[in-house]
């Protein structure tokens, strides 16, 4: 029964970060588009890959 004077304020400090986990990602926006990452992988890109910049100084040793 002790127990129970233990876990029942654990359990509800956990509900309450999950809580504000959850409040804090809809407040960022995390939740706003779901449908468009999805489709992104189905786009048909043909565009060469970016190359990098071009690096001022020594080459990296190797």
């Amino acid at each position: 029964m002790t127990i129970l004077l233990m876990l029942i304020p654990i359990s509800l400090v956990l509900l309450g970060i999950a809580v504000a986990a959850l409040v804090w990602a809809v407040k960022g926006g995390q939740f706003d588009d779901l449908d468009t990452p999805a489709l992104d992988i189905l786009e048909d890109d043909d565009r060469p890959a970016p190359q990098p910049a071009d690096r001022k100084g020594p080459p990296p040793a190797p």
